[in-house]
């Protein structure tokens, strides 16, 4: 992920949105045909596209996949995305492709330079552990677990996101994507018994809580400390508009985040927090059910999408559904996904690679407005697993509680 600093901005959109309200539910009944149409979709294309793909797509450039030759932030979105066309279609070869991509982000897990490792290794090597029982994906992702839980600032009580020990820059820097991290920590508490995972954790979102989400519940990019003492400096923004903005890929990874980490810890304060942000996207989602890509930048409602913001949301709104017992998250996920496979899937080019359009990765360093993104790709079939075959999604990625 970038990690340039934004001038600081303010925005005076919050009214929009009080304003804007939640769509109706719409085709609902026809929820599984639309759904099992982009699975059917998302293979074919994963068939066509797969056994030329040789390291990680990262962006696409005129509708073609380009690459991170180590896989970035995003290595394991790939691998994890076979993994789940395997389970949808049953056809080994995707296995074969998921093991041998996965394969390649095998250095990594002893990286301690990057807090992403759970977006690394969680679909990748925890998903290829779950459906094959090959000890090696195990292993390796509790290295990686390993690896991570060096980065805790105890003063703070923050895992790092970004920067290398030891280095200076950065060093107090939090976002709110970590929370997508922190599964990777109690994989390996559960798997391990060493408390002390789960134990970052619980800790780090707690604090992800008290200084990020806001008295509406929304929530900046990034918050800084002084990394020396722990004590608080600010919000502050890189993704999206301004420190006082509400970057939705962000909100989204928030709402999925907390939503795992009350599974996982059973702290009713996660539970809260998770409905806090929920609620607070749902007001502010277009009738359109596709997220702009910043919720509170002065044009929205009226500006670009980002439709990878949109699966993680309906992802954790469907998990979420289910733990807090509240239909109206699953039925705002099913718009959501619905609207998804109806306007954003690449199915009338010709040229794409990927499967679905729409996503805008880095809009404030004009990096990647209109593209495809393997995070989309893959949260967009995990979400639709989740409706059509839950028990074997179960299966891959664990929605146990505890």
């Amino acid at each position: 992920m970038s990690v340039s600093r934004r001038t600081l901005l303010t925005t005076a959109a919050g009214a929009a949105v009080a304003a804007t309200a939640i769509a109706p539910a719409a085709g609902a009944a026809d929820a599984p045909r639309t759904f099992r149409r982009a699975a059917d979709y998302a293979v074919s294309k994963l068939r066509a596209v797969a056994p030329g793909v040789t390291t990680f797509p990262e962006i696409t450039r005129f509708e073609k996949w380009t690459y991170s030759a180590k896989g970035g932030w995003i290595g394991g979105f790939w691998p994890g995305t076979l993994w789940l066309a395997s389970i949808y279609s049953g056809d080994p070869r995707f296995r074969t492709l998921a093991a041998a991509s996965a394969e390649k982000l095998a250095p990594r897990q002893y990286e301690t330079s990057d807090h992403d490792l759970g977006f690394l290794f969680y679909p990748s090597w925890v998903t290829g552990w779950r459906l094959t029982g090959d000890e090696k994906w195990r292993t390796g992702a509790l290295n990686a677990a390993a690896s991570l839980s060096r980065r805790y600032n105890e003063k703070g009580k923050f895992i790092r996101a970004w920067g290398a020990l030891g280095t200076p820059g950065n060093a107090g820097r939090v976002i709110v994507d970590t929370m997508m991290n922190l599964d990777l920590l109690t994989f390996a508490s559960k798997q391990t018994g060493d408390r002390m995972y789960l134990d970052i954790a619980i800790s780090h979102a707690k604090t992800t809580e008290r200084v990020f989400v806001r008295p509406d519940g929304s929530t900046p990019h990034v918050f800084d400390f002084d990394p020396d003492t722990g004590a608080e400096i600010g919000p502050n923004s890189v993704q999206g508009y301004s420190p006082t903005s509400c970057w939705s890929r962000g909100q989204a990874w928030a709402i999925y985040g907390f939503t795992t980490m009350y599974r996982r810890s059973g702290d009713p304060l996660f539970l809260r927090t998770a409905q806090r942000l929920a609620d607070f996207a749902l007001r502010a989602l277009t009738p359109d059910n596709v997220p702009v890509w910043d919720y509170l930048a002065p044009q929205a409602p009226h500006d670009i999408k980002d439709s990878s913001a949109g699966a993680v949301m309906a992802c954790g709104l469907l998990d979420l559904a289910k733990v807090a017992n509240r239909p109206q998250y699953r039925e705002a996920a099913i718009r959501i996904l619905t609207a998804l496979c109806d306007t954003c899937l690449t199915t009338k080019s010709t040229r794409a690679e990927a499967i679905m359009a729409r996503g805008t990765r880095n809009r404030p360093a004009e990096d990647g407005v209109e593209v495809s993104l393997p995070y989309g790709d893959y949260y967009l079939l995990e979400g639709i697993l989740r409706v059509l075959m839950p028990k074997e999604i179960e299966k891959a990625i664990d929605l146990s509680t505890g």
